[in-house]
């Protein structure tokens, strides 16, 4: 089987994305063989391209954090999974692909007559959201939140699985997105204009329960500050680096120190730094049974209608540098998705 895949070459813009081909070997035992129907573009490729991923392998490589796909071809002693059925994985790389070869113990079952791109907004999204949200945050009904980046591909599910849980969310988002944001059922903040700290003391006085900061940097202070005595903090990224040239190893460290401080005061309330790959290589079935449950109740939750896929935009997989320049411009909603095959 020949597979098209789009390969990093070396650190770059995105216009260094290549298009290659290459032979597919038969999955061996626990493989199979998928033909990729949807794949995402996330903050993880704008930082692999920039050679600032942790753990990420060396270059060149094919990137793609998640895909959705039809099983084509099973390995020897598979039975998990049929030829046919459509599923989702997160893979962290080697999604930006027509075909991939992938153990059949990482797969989760997408629901019949959910579509595919649909499906794709909530693979790593939706398990990040999901596990932030109840694994951490623990948010119980009747109860307030602030999310930053409401309409971000992360923040456009955490908002919508907050208020099926009956929680009220305050989202932040540039002007342009404040009617997606009340679209989903949040209180919308432009963060550009002015105190974000007095602006949600505006609208909760006692501050929120939980906070969810993909931006890290010196605004992780103020989401501290903007909580309850008994409220929660949960930093999933360090956005704010992105563009800079200070070490991202050297902020994750300030990070992680700073949260553990944070944790160690005589105080009621909690920060965490989530890592969806926390507890893998120690417990990888622990790890699988987690993000199989997460993503099954996001999958059951967009299936029933409960909340709905925010795609920004469908390009076709060789189009992946549009893509990738697209998801970085700040000007779409939700999640851009490579469809292989798409005209």
């Amino acid at each position: 089987m020949m597979a098209t895949e789009i390969v990093l070459p070396a650190v770059g813009e995105p216009e260094t994305l290549e298009v290659r081909q290459r032979e597919l070997p038969e999955p061996i035992k626990g493989e199979v063989m998928i033909r990729v129907e949807a794949t995402g573009v996330s903050f993880a490729e704008q930082s692999m391209r920039r050679g600032r991923y942790p753990g990420q392998p060396a270059f060149p490589f094919v990137p793609g954090y998640d895909l959705v796909g039809v099983v084509t071809v099973l390995g020897p002693t598979v039975t998990s999974v049929t030829v046919g059925q459509r599923v989702a994985a997160v893979t962290k790389i080697g999604g930006w692909a027509d075909y991939a070869i992938l153990p059949a113990a990482d797969l989760v079952p997408v629901p019949d007559g959910l579509d595919a791109a649909a499906a794709e907004t909530a693979v790593v999204n939706g398990v990040t959201a999901w596990q932030m949200l109840h694994g951490l945050a623990r948010v119980r009904s009747g109860r307030t939140i602030l999310v930053h980046g409401a309409s971000g591909g992360v923040g456009v599910l955490l908002v919508q699985l907050a208020r099926v849980a009956g929680v009220r969310v305050i989202g932040t988002a540039s002007s342009s997105k404040q009617n997606v944001v009340r679209a989903l059922g949040a209180e919308p903040l432009d963060y550009r204009s002015g105190d974000i700290v007095a602006q949600v003391r505006a609208l909760a006085p006692d501050g929120v329960d939980a906070v969810f900061d993909h931006v890290g940097g010196p605004g992780l202070n103020d989401s501290w500050r903007m909580l309850t005595p008994d409220g929660t903090l949960v930093c999933y990224g360090v956005a704010s680096e992105l563009d800079t040239q200070s070490s991202l190893w050297g902020t994750m460290l300030k990070t992680l120190a700073r949260v553990y401080l944070w944790n160690v005061l005589p105080n009621g309330r909690h920060a965490y730094f989530y890592n969806l790959w926390g507890g893998k290589m120690l417990r990888p079935r622990t790890f699988r049974h987690k993000l199989r449950t997460a993503l099954t109740q996001v999958f059951a939750l967009l299936a029933q209608g409960r909340i709905q896929a925010q795609i920004a935009r469908r390009l076709p997989l060789e189009r992946a540098a549009e893509a990738l320049r697209l998801a970085k411009s700040g000007t779409v909603s939700g999640k851009v998705v490579l469809v292989p095959g798409l005209a």
